[in-house]
């Protein structure tokens, strides 16, 4: 039986590569993509692939977030990360969320390849420069007492503020979240509280330093 993929990334160009390359080789199929983190999310619970691939700056929903959501409601779905960033943060965020894998977008097909026969076979798989990041982190002492003011942002909040720095008005994110306005501006408030921010250029970047959105459009 074939491993079913799931692609989600926001670069039409990555996915047509990636779905080449898939179904060239034995035993693997993609049956999906997704541009956003959101529509990753709906299409894994709906079809239950065996591996989703996943970008992790993504619009509307981010990688992270949408890994955490894929684990929470479709828990026999593996999620592999296959992203241009090899910082900490991603690297510890992606775990966390549970991805079973971390590879870079400049890793070789073939070994992306074998990290997805890796995670079908219930095995972690980390590229070696994230397996060294991943290594350090632990063996640092620094490291273990770090904590980002985004740990205590609640799902929520995280999905309000990636919208909001992705410049969506109050009442949009009010209709995409089925909440009401007043509720969005109450998470607002609640979001800035606890970065210690205080205006909306201030978010954008603080988003785009924890990876929830980017400067591309």
């Amino acid at each position: 039986m074939n491993i079913k993929i799931l692609l989600a990334d926001d670069h039409k160009i990555v996915r047509d590569g990636l779905r080449t390359l898939i179904e060239k080789e034995n035993g693997m199929e993609v049956v999906a993509e997704a541009e956003d983190g959101r529509s990753a999310v709906k299409q894994a619970k709906k079809l239950l692939p065996d591996i989703v691939i996943m970008d992790i700056t993504m619009p509307d929903l981010n990688g992270i977030d949408a890994t955490r959501a894929i684990i929470e409601e479709a828990p026999r779905v593996k999620v592999i990360a296959l992203s241009m960033h090899s910082d900490r943060r991603f690297v510890s965020g992606m775990l966390e969320a549970g991805a079973s894998g971390y590879l870079l977008k400049d890793s070789a097909f073939e070994e992306l390849a074998t990290a997805i026969r890796a995670v079908v076979a219930n095995q972690i798989y980390l590229s070696p420069k994230i397996a060294d990041i991943v290594v350090r982190r632990f063996v640092s002492k620094s490291a273990s007492t770090e904590r980002s003011a985004f740990t205590e942002l609640t799902k929520r909040e995280r999905e309000v503020l990636q919208l909001l720095a992705e410049g969506v008005s109050t009442k949009e994110i009010a209709g995409r979240l089925n909440l009401s306005v007043k509720t969005v501006e109450t998470h607002r408030a609640n979001i800035m509280g606890k970065l210690d921010i205080h205006t909306i250029s201030e978010l954008v970047k603080y988003a785009i330093r924890e990876g929830l959105t980017s400067l591309e459009k």
